[in-house]
């Protein structure tokens, strides 16, 4: 919650502070997924709570924000979420991909993702479950560290080190016992995705979860990649290949349609 504060501090001259505000608000709510009271809002955004109150009355008039039976804490509310739904139907990529994360998930049996780098993090877009009983937990629209995940990794494989570097937040933050937090060590795992073309998680953002990833490409902006995830124990280092192809051809089959989509 501090670092969301923090970013939303560093207010740009020409923001207008009332509808800042609102944006904070929205920021806070969305980056923790609990409930806020007043108090926590007002001190992560230190504004007084006297002016943040009239704030969340209007996002709760609104239907921005939703209030517990106490009237005492906040979520995001109803239009958040039709907000976001809208994104997700207007985004190209996440049309374009339905039928392509159909496919690989029906190759693979395994869960698998579409992603986009924000910032310091890659967002969840879309997702395909995997037909086994044990399987990863994920959600559209969560996030997670760039650093941590081979979506994150793939993608910040398309920038050099000098962009790697200011987009991520210092010190990286380490998410499990395997998580890779050396820079050095992490500046080396996105040269090795940057040569051969695929990232790997292995069990850096979820413990005994391996994941492999391709983004699309600096062509398409660099921030969205294709991914598919697995429990090591059917993951072997065979089978990472295997899948690393078949997310190879997906991420492929994926720029050709965006490709043709762009010539019309």
């Amino acid at each position: 919650m501090e670092s969301v504060a923090a970013e939303a501090g560093e207010r740009k001259p020409e923001e207008v502070k009332s509808a800042a505000r609102v944006l904070e608000v929205l920021e806070l709510l969305g980056a923790g997924g609990a409930r806020l009271s007043l108090a926590e809002l007002a001190s992560a955004m230190r504004v007084p709570k006297s002016s943040l109150h009239a704030v969340l009355r209007t996002m709760e008039g609104r239907g921005w924000v939703d209030v517990d039976a106490a009237g005492t804490r906040y979520s995001l509310g109803l239009k958040a979420l039709m907000t976001g739904t809208a994104y997700l139907e207007g985004d190209d990529v996440v049309s374009l991909a339905g039928p392509v994360l159909d496919a690989l998930a029906e190759e693979t049996g395994e869960a698998v993702h579409l992603t986009r780098l924000s910032g310091p993090d890659v967002i969840y877009l879309a997702k395909r479950e995997s037909r086994h009983a044990l399987r990863m937990y994920s959600a559209v629209g969560s996030r997670a560290p760039a650093h941590a995940t081979a979506p994150g990794k793939a993608m910040l494989a398309q920038y050099g080190p000098g962009e790697v570097d200011r987009r991520l937040n210092w010190p990286l933050e380490k998410l499990t016992p395997d998580t890779v937090t050396d820079p050095a060590e992490l500046a080396a795992q996105v040269a090795e995705a940057r040569l051969r073309g695929w990232a790997l998680d292995d069990g850096e953002s979820s413990p005994g979860v391996r994941c492999v990833a391709v983004a699309l490409g600096a062509e398409h902006g660099g921030g969205d990649a294709v991914s598919c995830s697995a429990p090591i124990s059917r993951m072997d280092a065979r089978r990472t290949e295997e899948i690393a192809l078949a997310v190879t051809e997906a991420a492929h089959s994926l720029r050709t349609l965006l490709k043709r989509l762009g010539q019309h």
